[in-house]
């Protein structure tokens, strides 16, 4: 039972942002008239602000009677449930993030405390005209995006960037209409009727989960199939069966790219659209589905790893689809692992969770190896469909120009499947047009002035970029050191370059590029996507946007420009990375079963351990040996660490800092275990801030976070010094 508390007792409020070093907690006010209730959502004062909060209890005692201050108001919400908070509380205990940033992830939706009411929304309403301004032509392409949601005058403006004048106009043309529309309307009901025919593995594995799911209670599974083998369906079982049961379900997915086709094959499954929840939801789509989540009028969510924050009422399964995906990791502000965060929170709360995937992270694989979670494994591709073959080209024996990247037997591939109406992917990892700008007459790189790192050249957008900060500049005729003016050339290849090559060689060849910084919305990019697998090219340019669970029916070739891209450098996840993404890419061709597909990997080392595991399709092999390796090295999934990130304005400082830190190192001592550094970060400045790093390393079954926090409570950083603590680091930029 949750507590009540009546007119002017104390109660504890959680706010949604931490105030201070002071202030990060919860704070004591008295109960507003009328009373409230733990988990109750409240707006408090605090000076002459008025700020969101959660009744968490009791209040503490700690602050004076006297000087106590009403909480203003109990918002018209559902009231957060003791799941939920609990959650919040170990989740941000595990990642060492301040309770006050793990509530602002749980309550990021508009107007939580507004009553239900009307809101004026605009819509196609007559015929568009064949002239049309471009902002007016604007408004109508933003509309369209949308896909018949409602949109206000502030969502349309932002999505056509023009002013409300423009929105207006056509509106008094008759193109727009103006309306009244109820501000939260509840989705439609999902009906889990019709299903897919499954076959062999498939309904071993559908059978599987919705005994599972039909039983309740906790349990992860993680579900394993090579790409094309049916996982979607496959898991759409166990999302009927939730439905069935009355509980709500959530998937997770990498990529926002992702979303068009799967909620096609949703609505064809269930007969309606699941809410969705991403970055290109607008406002108010998202003040809606928060509060019908916290109604348990949503059944289904389909949305990116901060969905995992929603007020759910009765949630019953969540999938993590491509659950190896770099993306679930956050890492800003509250550095946490959207996968491992499913699974607290599905124990919490009693929900099943499925993890998917063709290339399980190891994490997963050694989970399920011991026993951890249930594994289910679907070894053949659906229906006729049989999987690629591997090829490796040599480029120690290829002759190819200084500016060219496309080998001759790569070449050949494409030309054939052009010639027989079939698609062929060139894959390239790297944005823009070329990575490196240089100096011939110096030898200067053309840097970042607020980063160390290199500018990128996007030609399309006639820019040199910073892929750290987002800074431009353009690109310099002569050169910023020396001053010699034609002597700039451009090193490498990114995707933009690679289709310049694409287009002097296949001149007839429709081409398209994938490539997210080439779009300027969510939206248009999964236009595109949808185009593409429509028809809408020959030759596709991607970067590993494409390897995300996209499905191109005519798409038979996957050529990879550099396959050693990923091997280098020093990261302990290079050759697990590696792995999967080539296999990832290399699954997208040859899935309908009409014509096998064919991978070919250019690679200056067709030698090395990850590229035979690439060709040999022995995966189980690859883990072992990978799972071997990381054992031996005492490092995750066998080992815990921890990253340390300092940064500032003053280089000396920060060094001074972390160096202080590393001599008072008992506490981590205390608990067995081991810090390195302080070290410039790979990165060691962005945005004018410098970055260093300090890395502790400790045995699997030492619980880190109590030693850190001692540890770093020894000595108050400095005012402009900022303090980062990434509990199992992905990356180590």
């Amino acid at each position: 039972m949750e507590r009540v508390f009546a007119e002017g007792e104390r109660v504890g409020v959680l706010l949604t942002e931490p105030l201070g070093r002071a202030l990060t907690g919860v704070l004591d006010y008295r109960a507003p008239e009328g009373g409230c209730g733990t988990g109750d959502f409240v707006e408090v004062p605090l000076g002459p602000r008025r700020m969101l909060g959660v009744v968490w209890g009791p209040g503490d005692g700690s602050f004076d009677e006297n000087r106590l201050r009403s909480v203003t108001r109990v918002l018209d919400a559902r009231p957060m449930r003791a799941e939920l908070r609990q959650f919040l509380t170990r989740a941000a205990d595990y990642t060492m993030t301040p309770l006050p940033a793990m509530l602002r992830l749980a309550t990021r939706a508009p107007g939580l405390g507004e009553p239900p009411g009307q809101r004026r929304v605009y819509r196609l309403s007559g015929p568009v005209p064949n002239r049309l301004t471009d902002a007016r032509l604007r408004v109508i392409e933003a509309l369209r995006g949308f896909g018949g949601a409602a949109v206000t005058l502030g969502e349309l403006t932002d999505a056509a960037d023009c002013s409300a004048s423009v929105v207006k106009g056509l509106v008094t043309a008759g193109v727009l209409a103006e309306v009244e529309a109820p501000r939260d309307l509840p989705y439609p009901d999902l009906t889990p009727t019709g299903s897919t025919t499954l076959l062999g593995d498939q309904v071993t594995a559908a059978q599987a989960l919705v005994k599972a799911v039909a039983q309740g209670g906790y349990g992860t599974t993680l579900l394993k199939g090579v790409t094309g083998s049916g996982k979607t369906e496959v898991y759409l079982e166990a999302v009927a069966e939730c439905l069935r049961n009355g509980r709500q379900a959530l998937v997770l997915l990498p990529e926002i790219a992702l979303t068009a086709e799967f909620l096609t094959r949703v609505e064809a499954r269930f007969g309606a659209r699941p809410a969705e929840w991403h970055s290109g939801a607008t406002q108010t789509e998202r003040r809606r589905l928060w509060k019908m989540v916290s109604e348990g009028r949503a059944q289904m969510v389909v949305g990116a790893r901060s969905a995992l924050f929603l007020p759910f009422q009765q949630l019953g399964l969540i999938v993590v689809d491509e659950e190896h995906d770099t993306s679930y990791k956050q890492e800003e502000g509250a550095f946490y692992n959207a996968r491992d965060m499913a699974v607290l929170r599905a124990s919490i709360c009693g929900a099943q969770v499925v993890l998917a995937s063709a290339t399980p992270s190891l994490e997963s694989w050694v989970n399920a190896d011991q026993g951890r979670y249930t594994r289910l494994d679907l070894g053949a591709r659906y229906g006729s469909a049989e999987l690629p073959e591997m090829r490796a080209i040599d480029m120690r024996a290829e002759r190819l120009a200084s500016n060219r990247w496309i080998s001759d037997p790569l070449a050949a591939a494409v030309q054939a499947r052009q010639a027989a109406g079939e698609q062929s992917l060139l894959f390239l990892n790297r944005r823009g047009y070329a990575p490196v700008t240089l100096c011939r007459a110096c030898g200067e790189q053309v840097g970042c002035d607020a980063c160390d790192a290199r500018m990128v050249e996007h030609r399309f957008l006639g820019r040199l970029v910073c892929h750290q900060c987002g800074a431009t500049k353009p690109v310099p005729v002569a050169c910023p050191s020396c001053g010699v003016e034609g002597r700039m050339a451009p090193v490498g290849p990114g995707v933009e370059r690679l289709a310049e090559e694409v287009a002097e060689r296949f001149p007839e060849a429709r081409l398209a590029i994938l490539s997210s910084d080439l779009f300027g919305s969510a939206r248009a990019l999964k236009e595109r996507i949808e185009e593409i697998a429509a028809g809408g090219a020959d030759i596709i340019i991607g970067t590993q946007i494409v390897a995300k669970g996209h499905n191109f029916p005519l798409l038979t070739l996957v050529g990879v420009i550099d396959a050693d891209l990923g091997l280098q450098g020093s990261d302990m996840r290079a050759a697990e990375r590696t792995f999967q993404l080539m296999r990832q890419v290399a699954g997208r061709a040859g899935r309908t079963g009409e014509r096998r597909g064919l991978a070919l990997l250019q690679t200056c080392q067709p030698e090395h351990p990850v590229i035979r595991s690439i060709l040999g399709g022995d995966e189980e092999a690859f883990w072992k040996a990978e799972a071997a390796e990381r054992r031996a090295a005492g490092v995750p999934p066998f080992g815990r660490m921890a990253g340390i990130i300092l940064s500032g304005p003053d280089v000396a400082q920060v060094f001074d800092y972390g160096a202080e830190l590393a001599r008072r190192d008992g506490p981590l001592r205390r608990v067995g275990a081991m810090l390195y550094g302080p070290a410039p970060a790979p990165i060691a400045r962005i945005r004018g801030r410098h970055r260093v790093r300090l890395l502790i390393k400790a045995d699997r079954q030492t619980t880190l976070q109590p030693a850190i926090a001692e540890w770093l409570g020894q000595l108050r950083p400095p005012a402009n010094l900022r303090v980062a603590v990434d509990i199992d680091p992905q990356s180590f930029f």
